[in-house]
């Protein structure tokens, strides 16, 4: 059975590596992100948080689902001509 959230296992297999550094920790989750199909959930980094942040607060992957969460959270910038005061 496939794993909606994390269908290679990627973010599974780094909450188990002992001493990952948070710099693998983002090149997992890159990985991770060009390997979801996004629109099969929601969000998929609240569902990836929800079922792993809670035993593993200080992890740095819980640290950096959570960079990801509030970066596509953060408003975006609209550029050219409409960026540009009138």
């Amino acid at each position: 059975m496939t794993d909606m959230l994390d269908p290679k296992g990627l973010v599974r297999e780094a909450y188990r590596i002992e001493g990952i550094t948070p710099g693998e920790c983002r090149s997992v989750f890159l990985d991770w992100a060009l390997s979801i199909d996004a629109e099969t959930h929601s969000d998929p980094i609240e569902g990836l948080l929800a079922r792993y942040a809670g035993e593993n607060r200080d992890h740095p992957m819980t640290a950096v689902l959570r960079e990801g969460l509030e970066a596509a959270q953060a408003p975006k910038r609209r550029g050219g001509w409409r960026a540009r005061p009138r």
